[in-house]
């Protein structure tokens, strides 16, 4: 919308000739988001608080969670007003991108927002149906799918990580592995949002690696270069991008150690199928396996964890899952479960950002 407003009159004001530079409107959009967040977050968290909306909290989980029944939760909507609102500011407005990005995050925060009070409503941890969840999540995905096919050139190529050459044609397929990649991408994140900031915190540096390809993406000199899939109109991603990273940046604020409010499903379904999208998108699939490891490690051990207790009658490979819970059972404290992840994100993330060279 600012684009619209002030670029036009770069003529008359020279200084608002920066809003055509991509990289200057990621930069506002992520400072906006998490303004935007820490102004509204405070008087909300006392909206939820004197509505009673609190984490619900399993009884068979650690007993250290005991203590964060009640706490407000659904503070996800915050996310994505943030992200929303700074998106459309931001953004020029004539991206089909940024709204079928704008559409699946909403999609998602909406499914997430109705299991969340479903919960709050019957007081335990059974909301939506998984049956009723997944439909819910393959429809969005599915339409968000048929969406991107149409736009002209759609490449239904693979990019795999550290392989210039190796681009497998999935034709068809590629919609059913979309698909496969934002549900499973929103699921993961989901798994993962078990502690104060541990979700927010990848969330962050997967969003900035993500904003750093989806610029490069979108510049045909730099794509060419980098030897990585040209996607025209990828650039105003990186906006979208930036604007995730200030709200998840803002909300990290609240919700660090010790969490002043939970994302719920609101937040954590709807950041990872952003993601998810994203990576679809700018055609950097697989490389969400290696920027999200920590999403994907999360998921594999209750993936693990379920299948050998099934095939063993009843044993189990860690102490509790998903993996953050294992730790906690062997007696780390929560905050270092949490920074520990951080870290091990920083390097995946940094690990993401030299497959641009290493190839």
């Amino acid at each position: 919308m600012l684009y619209y407003l002030l670029y036009p009159l770069h003529n008359l004001i020279p200084g608002l000739n920066v809003f055509r530079y991509i990289t200057f409107r990621a930069i506002g959009a992520t400072l906006t988001a998490f303004l935007i967040l820490l102004y509204v977050a405070p008087p909300f968290i006392r909206f939820l608080q004197r509505l009673q909306i609190g984490q619900v909290v399993r009884n068979d989980g650690p007993e250290s969670h005991f203590s964060k029944r009640g706490v407000p939760t659904m503070g996800g909507v915050l996310i994505l007003l943030a992200i929303t609102l700074s998106t459309l500011l931001w953004v020029e407005l004539n991206n089909l991108y940024v709204w079928i990005l704008l559409g699946v995050t909403l999609w998602y925060g909406g499914i997430g927002a109705y299991d969340d009070y479903r919960k709050i409503k019957k007081n335990n941890s059974d909301g939506l149906s998984g049956r009723g969840k997944i439909l819910l999540q393959v429809l969005g995905a599915a339409i968000a799918g048929a969406a991107l096919f149409t736009v002209p050139d759609f490449d239904s190529h693979l990019s795999i990580p550290f392989l210039k050459n190796v681009r497998p044609d999935l034709g068809a397929w590629y919609s059913v592995f979309a698909l496969l990649v934002v549900v499973g991408a929103s699921h993961a994140v989901n798994l993962t949002d078990g502690l104060d900031g541990l979700a927010s915190g990848p969330t962050v540096i997967s969003a900035s690696v993500y904003l750093l390809f989806s610029y490069l993406a979108g510049h045909a000199g730099l794509a060419s270069y980098l030897q990585i899939p040209y996607v025209h109109g990828a650039g105003e991603v990186a906006v979208f991008c930036g604007a995730m990273v200030g709200a998840s940046l803002g909300f990290l604020w609240y919700n660090c150690f010790p969490a002043q409010v939970f994302m719920g499903d609101v937040g954590s379904l709807s950041l990872g199928a952003a993601l998810g999208t994203v990576a679809i998108i700018i055609k950097q699939e697989m490389l969400l396996a290696i920027v999200g490891g920590i999403f994907v490690m999360e998921t594999l051990s209750v993936i693990i964890q379920v299948g050998y207790f099934k095939m063993s009658g009843g044993k189990r490979v860690f102490l509790m899952a998903p993996f953050h819970h294992h730790f906690e059972k062997k007696g780390w404290q929560e905050p270092k479960v949490v920074v520990r992840f951080w870290i091990i994100s920083i390097v995946l993330g940094l690990i993401a950002m030299a497959t641009l060279k290493l190839r």
